[in-house]
């Protein structure tokens, strides 16, 4: 048993076209379908209105005086 994730295109009759790697044999094969309620299209237009994030700074101040974390400090002379 093989698991594929692919896009499929599902015309107004019902028919789906879907491309499979090469490694899938020719012929008859049992396969499972599931489908997303919501089209691709649909889906992209719904996260394009959906707002952006929005972060509160929150100051958190040196740990300690003695620490730094110069360039200097942190890498080799190397």
């Amino acid at each position: 048993m093989k698991s594929i994730e692919t896009i499929a295109t599902v015309t107004k009759d019902g028919k789906m076209t879907a491309q499979l790697p090469p490694d899938i044999s020719e012929g008859e094969h049992q396969v499972v379908i599931v489908i997303d309620e919501k089209p691709l299209v649909e889906k992209a237009k719904s996260k394009e209105k959906r707002p952006p994030l929005k972060f509160s700074a929150y100051p958190v101040g040196l740990v300690s005086e003695s620490l730094t974390f110069r360039k200097e400090n942190l890498y080799a002379n190397d």
